[in-house]
Order: structure tokens, then C-alpha cells, then sequence
């Protein structure tokens, strides 16, 4: 759809798109969403004939353009960033599944240290960075992503009065990444009204940018927070965005730790996406002060997952962990993720692990 002609084609005689052909694939279908009703009814007229593959820059699911859902018809995969584990060549870690079915990991020490994740944070997981091998070249194509989203690809999905405004909104949840999620001192910090910024975190939600992460909550727990965290769908998005350049200014940036939890969180999204049925992530804080950085929820199982950038984990490093097992006995367990090469058990069910084994 990114083709003016098959754009005119697809809103005044969409059906004739296809015609003679049974395998179809639409990209950029978030640009006529009025295809879908005439996808539908092809589906629907001859069942088993037809073939749609629908890619595009958008959510459709969360574009209020979007009225015909194929609810029955179709089912709908999110491509993540890359993760490391992807880009060498590893298979899924299976870190996470093996502790949710109750298999723990042994204890030892890994031949080699996670890598140092600077480098990572600074570059980004997005396909076409692996292949740059200077940092100016990582920041010139953030560059030109960020002017190409503004420019086009909000357009696409909601009217915003002011790129300039959207744009200082952008920074601002940068420097968020990881934290709870304050709508009001977003908006005051913006200069602009709760209901507009609301609407921009709905258009950065339904373009994949970024996602708001719910807390963990039971029937018998009354005390916990309703303020979700905000996460980017890529770290080195909201460091870029966040105007850290540099190495050495990354290093000593305040929101260090919350750049790499962002990290931390992206491999975790992929992971949950790739087991049946997907995982839900959330978070875990009471009013007390008490949190666990994620919580996996697959069907009645949880896992309680801290992060640390310490290389010398220890025992009050999981205290997060050992309230949260506290008050959900039901849960499988904890892991508690660090920077350094020891995998040890920390209690019966708390283990301390490396972060590479979720990375791959």
C-alpha cells in the first residue's frame, strides 16, 4: 500500500487486487483499512481458497479506523526487535520455561561473563543495526527512523496537531523507560493537556513503540498499585531518545539501570510470545515499597523475575523476590538476574542466574 496507484486500487475496487491469485500478501495494510471487509467476505464466500498474509507499521487491533477485527479469521504476530540470542544463531533460551515447570537450572559458573551491555543499549535490537559497525552510523539511522515515524507513520494512524509536541512527549517517556508511568507529570512536564498525551501514548502503543506493563494482581491482594510501567519495544530507541550518544555519557546516566531492565523486558516479550499460549507480563509493588521488576503469569503458574546489574549477587539482592513469594506461595518461584557468571540458589525456590541465559 505504500504504491499510490494499488492504494486508489485497494479503496475503490479492492476485491480486483487478488484477482487470479489465491496467495496474497498486503503490506502496509494499516493505510486501507477498508480491505478488510472485502478480505473478509473473500474468506468467508470460498473457505480454504484464500490466503491473506497482512503486514504492516500499526497495530490494527488498536486503530479506531480499524472496525472489522476478522475475529475467527486470523491470527496476529507481532515482529519483535531482534535478540542477541536471534542474532548468533542461538536457539530460544529456555531459562523461563524450565522454571515454570519446575526445572532449575544447576548451580556453577559460566566459562565466560555476560557481555558488557553498553554497546547493546547504545546500537539497539532493530535487524538493519547488526549490520553497522560504527556507533555514528547506529545514531544517524536512529535519526532518520525517529524523522521517517514523525513524518509518516503517525500520520498513518492518528491526527497529531503538533509533531513538535509529540516529539518532547517521545523524550520524556525515554527517560521513563522502566518506571511507573505518571500521566499527569508527563503531561505537566510537557506543557500539554492529560487527555492529549493519553492519545499519544495510545498512537506509540498501537505502532509498536512502546507498551504499558500492568502490575500483578490476585484475588486476595488489595494493596498493590493500579500505575502501569512503560516500557520501549527497543532499548536503544529510548537511549538515543533520551540523547545519551556517547558511551561514556550512557555509563553514567541516571536511568542506566532502567535502560537495561528495557532490555531485559524485550527479550522476556519475545519469550512469552513463543510460548502456547502466550505469557503475560506484568510487574509486582505494593503501597509498602516491596516490588519484583516482572512477573510471568502462564495459565496458574508465576514466576517472579528481579533484575540486577551487580556482578556479585547476593542475598539481599532478592528480597523483592522473597516478599513476593511471601504473599503468593503459589507461585513457582523467583530468578533473580545478574551481570556476573554464577548460577547459585539463593533459597529453595530462588535461583540467581546471568542474564545471557534469558538473552541467549
Amino acid at each position: 500500500m505504500d504504491d499510490f496507484d494499488a492504494l486508489i486500487q485497494a479503496r475503490e475496487h479492492p476485491a480486483s487486487l487478488w484477482a487470479g491469485a489465491y496467495e496474497v500478501v498486503v503490506d502496509e495494510v494499516q493505510k486501507a483499512p477498508e480491505l478488510l471487509m472485502s478480505i473478509k467476505r473473500a474468506v468467508d464466500a470460498h473457505p480454504g481458497r484464500y490466503r491473506f498474509l497482512l503486514s504492516g507499521s500499526a497495530n490494527l487491533l488498536l486503530m479506531k479506523s480499524v472496525s472489522e477485527s476478522l475475529a475467527g479469521r486470523a491470527v496476529y504476530l507481532v515482529l519483535d526487535p531482534l535478540t542477541l540470542g536471534e542474532w548468533h544463531g542461538q536457539p530460544a533460551p529456555t531459562l523461563l520455561s524450565d522454571v515454570l515447570d519446575g526445572r532449575w537450572p544447576e548451580e556453577g559458573v559460566l566459562p565466560e561473563t555476560p557481555p558488557d551491555p553498553i554497546p547493546f543499549l547504545r546500537r539497539g535490537f532493530m535487524p538493519a543495526l547488526f549490520g553497522l559497525a560504527r556507533p555514528e552510523d547506529h545514531l544517524r539511522w536512529w535519526e532518520g527512523y525517529v524523522a521517517t515515524y514523525l513524518e509518516r507513520d503517525i500520520r498513518q494512524v492518528s491526527q497529531v496537531e503538533s509533531l513538535v509536541d509529540f516529539r518532547r512527549v517521545m523524550v520524556l517517556l525515554a527517560l521513563r523507560s522502566g518506571q511507573l508511568l505518571n500521566q499527569s507529570e508527563v503531561a505537566r512536564d510537557a506543557g500539554l493537556s492529560q487527555p492529549t498525551v493519553h492519545r499519544y501514548l495510545n498512537v506509540l502503543e498501537a505502532t509498536h513503540l512502546f507498551e504499558r506493563v500492568p502490575p500483578y494482581m490476585s484475588s486476595h491482594t488489595t494493596r498493590l498499585l493500579k500505575s502501569p510501567r512503560a516500557f520501549w519495544s527497543d532499548a536503544g530507541l529510548a537511549v538515543f531518545l533520551a540523547g545519551y550518544f556517547s558511551a561514556d555519557e550512557l555509563s553514567k546516566a541516571r536511568e542506566l539501570g532502567a535502560f537495561f531492565e528495557t532490555m531485559i523486558y524485550q527479550h522476556l516479550r519475545v519469550i512469552c510470545g513463543l510460548l502456547t499460549p502466550r505469557a503475560k507480563l506484568h510487574f509486582w509493588r505494593t503501597q509498602s515499597g516491596s516490588e519484583v521488576d516482572f512477573v510471568v503469569e502462564h495459565g496458574r503458574r508465576a514466576v517472579g523475575i528481579e533484575v540486577k546489574m551487580t556482578d556479585a549477587p547476593a542475598y539481599r539482592h532478592a528480597a523483592g523476590l522473597f516478599k513476593f513469594l511471601e504473599q503468593h506461595p503459589q507461585a513457582v518461584g523467583g530468578i533473580l538476574l545478574h551481570g556476573g557468571r554464577h548460577i547459585q540458589r539463593l533459597d529453595e525456590k530462588i535461583i540467581a542466574v546471568p542474564w545471557s541465559l534469558l538473552t541467549g
